[in-house]
């Protein structure tokens, strides 16, 4: 007869004696139970003591997290979170070296626990804990603690931001500027900049004034800090003012950005990115490539006012960027007289440029996006690749009429097609890591990018032999090329033509007839009935693919309020396919974790319900918190009894939808996710293929054949002799 749903068998132990064997009743007031154990061990003043996991994090253990505790659990006795901290508090403020730095380090190790640390918070410590830092009396490893302990601290959300003083702001600065200090003081102190900046306005301004961006270039080069400096770069970039980000500008080629701007845009920057990041001797791991991506957005977001700046038809400055690129395209270098011949063909110039409106192409520039994100990128070509714009207007104005391509209604449509695709002007998603090193490799790599993409676009209106009604059409077709190419993830905008050259139309087309072979080829009846036959097969083995991998488990990471001090656990089913193994990891994995460091376990006959998305409890609870979408997507909680839930989040969809799909398997529902769709129709259209090889150019007909008519007698033998 299985035990009471309400009691768990746990062991207790307490140094220097045999563990305690204990059925706990969860009904049971937790005190009660914590004196019971102390009267086993003769320990008096019960009250002064309190349980906490032994392995993992060895949280304490409260009334509320009581719930958590499994069977088989191993717990520890251990003195009450208010006797610790009063007793670190005390010790930390002792005159002995080696006592302060023992209980400094214990205090860094106990801070990530939230019952202590909402204890310790309420004796004063975090102030204590400033003020031995802004003394500037501490050094090394004793330091290091400090600032471990401090951040660990404010990241439970229980005092303010708001409340640091100054001084203290100027001594964590301090160590950022020097030039030789320990590695893990440099970390500590650049994570404790990015938290103000993150969670307070008021203290931006004061970090602003005390760190620049561009004193944080020099720690790029060292690879144990380099990330520490990008969160903090990106994360004074993202909180700045608008107007700190960059100023208005009429004169696209003399772009006067603030300091924060510039300095994103400046070479130094971005060669150091490239050098000692992207092409350093070590891996990215994913927190840098998330940088990266942030970064990346953070920059492109500087195109967004120009992108929803519309252009004003009467603004002198503006309508002579028209003026220049008619003049670049059409009139000599030195030909004062040809430009006086010119004046009266301007309406017929500004058509030959593909401008809808000929009479004012300043109203072309009138819809946002692009606004003047697209006179912007049209001058920078006919600016730098000037040959190149010539003989783009040239080339297209010697074409018959129907065949010409537009330039100028090219460039602003491709302009906000770039704009979509690289999302100017939202913010970065967490979790994503989806950088594009290329961009990284040219102080201008957006107009770059966009010349590339221009040629591009020219030289597939061509291969399509299209004409005006056909401009939707190739627009499409240029968005597939571009995507599929930076789905690539080139190196560098070279390795981007390249990539280009080889997805000409012909190879779209290809590309296109492949995948869409499946729903052109197979829909005769006969054909259909087939697949219906062989579909619950296919389904079968797609099951059984999940709940292998279901079985080698998947390593999760835990939201928290800095991701660079990412925690992990691990989740993976067991072989018979009845239990779900679970447990926390101090790092990601290399391969597989066994059974044994998983100390958790689900049994799947208590699962009720498996919920995605904005029904997850986790994802209510975090609402706050402003969850963007892509987290939203990639979560996913198993409910279990009693009221239980165990909350997951994807490292990417893959995995989401794997889990999903074999968590489904397991209750026996049906596996709904979009990679499921795609297997199926993929294995679906295999096999059909392979059965249907011995008809290869045989016509199967709509209907079955027709019954032959009944002979006129039956009268007829076989004689075997």
């Amino acid at each position: 007869m299985p035990p009471p749903a309400d009691i768990v068998k746990v062991a207790i132990e307490w140094p220097g004696a045999n563990a305690q064997l204990l059925e706990m009743d969860q009904k049971r007031p937790l005190s009660s139970i914590i004196r019971e154990v102390c009267d086993g061990w003769s320990l008096s003043g019960s009250e002064q003591f309190a349980l906490r996991y032994a392995d993992g994090p060895q949280l304490y253990i409260t009334e509320q997290s009581r719930s958590e505790i499994k069977n088989g659990t191993i717990l520890r006795l251990a003195i009450s979170p208010a006797r610790a901290a009063r007793q670190l508090l005390e010790r930390i403020q002792s005159h002995g070296i080696d006592a302060r730095l023992e209980a400094l380090k214990e205090l860094a190790k106990l801070s990530a626990d939230p019952t202590f640390a909402a204890e310790f918070i309420n004796m004063e410590g975090i102030g204590t804990l400033a003020r031995l830092v802004e003394s500037g009396t501490h050094f090394g490893e004793m330091l290091a603690f400090t600032l471990t302990a401090f951040l660990e601290l404010m990241d439970h959300g229980i005092v303010s931001w708001d409340l640091i003083s100054l001084s203290f702001i100027k001594q964590i600065a301090g160590y950022v500027n020097q030039p030789m200090v320990d590695v893990s003081i440099l970390q500590r102190s650049l994570a404790i900049l990015e938290s103000m900046v993150l969670n307070s306005h008021s203290l931006y301004h004061r970090v602003a004034q005390e760190i620049t961006v561009g004193q944080l270039i020099g720690h790029l080069s060292n690879q144990e800090i380099q990330t520490y400096a990008i969160a903090l770069i990106n994360a004074l970039f993202l909180k700045a003012p608008e107007d700190r980000r960059q100023e208005d500008y009429t004169n696209p080629m003399e772009q006067h950005l603030t300091e924060m701007a510039s300095t994103l845009a400046q070479k130094h920057l971005r060669s150091i990115i490239l050098n000692h990041v992207i092409r350093g001797n070590r891996p990215i791991k994913a927190e840098m490539a998330h940088q990266l991506y942030v970064l990346q957005v953070l920059t492109f977001n500087l195109l967004e006012e120009r992108m929803m700046t519309k252009m004003d038809p009467n603004d002198q400055a503006q309508r002579d960027i028209i003026f220049e690129l008619r003049r670049i395209a059409f009139d000599g270098e030195n030909d004062p007289t040809g430009t006086e011949k010119r004046k009266a063909m301007y309406s017929k110039d500004y058509k030959m440029l593909g401008f809808t409106n000929h009479v004012n192409p300043a109203m072309d520039f009138t819809q946002t996006p692009p606004g003047m994100l697209a006179l912007d990128n049209m001058l920078y070509l006919a600016k730098v690749h000037q040959d190149t714009y010539i003989r783009i207007v040239l080339e297209n104005s010697s074409r018959e009429d129907k065949h010409e391509c537009p330039f100028g209604r090219c460039a602003i449509e491709l302009t906000r097609m770039l704009c979509e695709i690289l999302q100017v002007g939202e913010l970065p998603n967490e979790g994503c890591n989806d950088y594009h090193p290329m961009f990284f490799t040219h102080d201008r790599a957006w107009e770059e990018f966009f010349c590339v993409c221009i040629q591009l676009l020219n030289k597939t209106w061509k291969e399509m032999r299209a004409t005006a009604e056909d401009f939707n059409k190739v627009m499409q077709v240029v968005r597939e090329q571009i995507t599929r190419a930076l789905a690539m993830k080139p190196p560098s905008l070279d390795q981007l033509k390249n990539k280009l050259r080889g997805l000409n139309y012909s190879e779209i087309l290809r590309l296109r007839q492949s995948e869409r072979m499946s729903q052109d080829d197979f829909q005769s009846p006969p054909i259909i009935e087939l697949r219906e036959r062989i579909q619950p097969e296919i389904l079968e083995l797609i099951k059984q693919q999940r709940l292998n991998r279901l079985c080698e488990g998947s390593c999760f990471r835990k939201l928290g309020n800095r991701r660079r001090q990412e925690k992990f656990w691990f989740c993976r089913l067991s072989l018979n396919h009845k239990v779900l193994h679970y447990g926390d990891l101090d790092e990601s994995p290399q391969g597989e974790v066994p059974f044994e460091l998983l100390s958790d376990k689900i049994p799947v006959s208590d699962i009720k319900s498996v919920v995605t998305g904005k029904d997850c409890p986790h994802m209510k609870e975090k609402s706050a918190l402003k969850q963007n979408k892509e987290v939203l997507e990639l979560a996913f909680s198993v409910l279990y009894d009693p009221d239980e839930t165990l909350n997951f989040v994807a490292p990417n969809k893959y995995e989401y939808c794997i889990w999903t799909d074999g968590l489904c398997a397991l209750l026996g529902r049906e596996m709904g996710s979009d990679l499921t769709r795609s297997d199926l129709d993929t294995l679906i259209n295999m096999e059909m293929k392979l059965r249907l090889l011995d008809l290869e150019n045989i016509t199967i007909p709509e209907a079955p054949p027709p019954v032959p008519k009944e002979p006129s007698s039956y009268n007829f033998t076989y004689n075997y002799s």
